[in-house]
């Protein structure tokens, strides 16, 4: 016996016989439904993405600004002595802010902070304030201890 004379013992297995859905798309599929319809077709996605954009022309993606963070005048009588120089750098080793996703923030200075039941903030030392924002009353006050102020 050679290997040419060899044959399978089971039958081949007979094809399956398609139907008319089933000729083009392979089994079960087929256009039907929703997309065989006339008229109207699917809603298409970039209008819905387009509808949200502002009618405005010349939009663009405007950065968010950023606030600066807020220290009281009564925290810097507290933390440094009389003559020091204030500015973020120093505020930054003081750990009285924090670095913003790796940048130095800006930093204002208030008179005194807006919650409930607190007295406004006193300075009695002179400090010189450098790069940082001051608010009208925080200058007055620094000034009338003898502070002064940079930009």
């Amino acid at each position: 016996m050679q290997l040419h004379q060899l044959k399978p013992i089971h039958k081949p297995k007979k094809k399956k016989r398609l139907g008319q859905g089933d000729r083009f798309g392979g089994r079960g599929s087929g256009t039907r439904g929703q997309k065989a319809r006339a008229g109207r077709k699917l809603k298409p996605l970039i209008r819905v993405l387009i509808k949200r954009y502002p009618k405005l022309r010349g939009y663009k993606f405007k950065p968010v600004s950023e606030k600066p963070v807020v220290i009281n005048i009564e925290t810097l009588n507290k933390k440094f002595k009389a003559g020091d120089k204030i500015n973020p750098r120093a505020l930054l080793e003081k750990k009285l802010i924090s670095k913003i996703k790796g940048r130095m923030p800006k930093v204002k200075i208030l008179g005194h902070l807006p919650p409930k039941g607190r007295v406004p903030g006193e300075i009695t030392k002179k400090l010189i304030i450098e790069g940082c924002q001051v608010s009208k009353k925080a200058k007055e006050k620094i000034e009338k201890a003898g502070g002064t102020i940079r930009e």
